[in-house]
């Protein structure tokens, strides 16, 4: 029976560090829609000095071992920024969080969160939200609804069991995060069509490509839109500027111009959409390994990008104008000039939009204005401590 003892430790160590990132590609091998990730991605994710989210937040990695055996993992974490938010917005004092799950069987997953949840009660923590791998910016909730589908770009795949053992120990939804799919080769319906002419028409419009020539002061006004639209979403957690340079960086090999429109009022920048052709498409057969020949391959990829399908991550129009009938035609006009690029440029079928907080009124209704379905949620559940 000792062998059988589910024992955990924290990580310490390169060779700890190693089964920590070994697990996922063995647990997930013989799921046909997991995509591995590049394992220097993977390593950089959990590496204080390579990751920024480190500069801010209090990190602890976990791992599980049954008879000397590694069988799980898990990540605990406090981010000082979040607990510095308004409770209202879903973070705020006392909340932890715990992320990057992987475990063999149940007993193991909740062997590991209960050792993950009394770090974080260690740390005077009275709240945890999860999974969050790590940040609310990176991977956020388990999946719930599209098993059956790839994820796309920056977005996670974890097994259906994860959600049951995760819900065995006492914890409830506190969001459901959507994503949208369409088929962009179908025009929009009539009415869209008719907003997108009218702000044609009107001279105080502008919709513009990004310049990637300006490439920095071009990602800095588009985290500020960001962070002045976002700011009362639930869970919003502002970038730092170490993070704002580190997300240029990683965005800047797949960034194309003709894929990140800036919305313009009266010369003004108000709004932005960002659409990222899907990686994952070129990284899926790749087995998280750049050597000795994917690189080559990826190098290729990167100058001219074929693709399905188009994900769009990240859009917002400052707070201002939020609630006015310019905010949704402005998104239109950005949506329906980027389908035009993705289609004619990269050889592009299907868009995918998200995530989309299941709340999120004036997103859900652009989304079903233009014939999107929800083709994924993930949920981040909450637990008292």
């Amino acid at each position: 029976m000792a062998l059988r003892e589910v024992i955990i430790t924290p990580v310490s160590g390169k060779a700890d560090r190693k089964a920590f990132l070994d697990l996922a590609y063995r647990l997930n091998a013989s799921d046909p829609c997991w995509v591995p990730p590049l394992r220097m991605e993977a390593e950089e994710l959990i590496t204080p000095g390579k990751n920024p989210f480190f500069d801010h937040a209090d990190v602890q990695l976990f791992l599980a071992r049954r008879g000397g055996a590694v069988v799980g993992r898990i990540s605990a974490h406090i981010d000082h920024l979040a607990i510095g938010m308004d409770a209202s917005q879903g973070m705020g004092p006392g909340t932890g969080n715990w992320g990057l799950l992987e475990a063999e069987d149940e007993a193991v997953a909740k062997a590991l969160i209960g050792h993950a949840e009394d770090w974080l009660r260690q740390k005077g923590m009275t709240r945890v939200l999860a999974p969050l791998s790590m940040s609310i910016w990176e991977e956020p909730g388990q999946l719930v609804k599209g098993f059956d589908q790839a994820p796309t770009v920056m977005m996670g795949h974890q097994p259906e069991r994860y959600r049951h053992y995760i819900e065995a120990l006492g914890y409830q939804t506190a969001k459901t995060l959507n994503t949208y799919e369409l088929d962009i080769l179908n025009e929009f319906p009539p009415l869209i069509q008719r907003i997108i002419q009218s702000g044609e028409k009107n001279a105080k419009i502008r919709i513009r490509n990004v310049d990637k020539s300006k490439f920095d002061e071009e990602a800095a006004l588009i985290l500020d839109i960001l962070n002045d639209a976002w700011s009362d979403n639930w869970g919003f957690v502002p970038f730092s500027d170490a993070e704002i340079k580190y997300a240029g960086k990683k965005f800047k090999p797949i960034v194309r111009e003709d894929l990140i429109m800036v919305a313009e009022y009266e010369g003004e920048p108000v709004a932005f959409m960002m659409t990222l052709p899907d990686l994952n498409e070129v990284l899926k057969p790749m087995g998280g390994k750049l050597f000795p020949f994917n690189w080559a391959k990826l190098l290729l990829w990167l100058r001219k990008p074929k693709v399905r399908t188009m994900r769009v991550p990240l859009m917002g129009v400052r707070k201002r104008l939020q609630s006015s009938r310019m905010a949704s035609q402005l998104a239109f006009m950005m949506i329906e000039y980027i389908r035009r690029n993705a289609i004619r440029e990269y050889g592009a079928t299907r868009g995918e939009i998200g995530w989309i907080l299941e709340d999120n009124q004036g997103m859900n209704a652009i989304a079903e204005a233009i014939n999107s379905t929800v083709n994924k949620s993930y949920v981040i559940y909450d637990k008292p401590l």
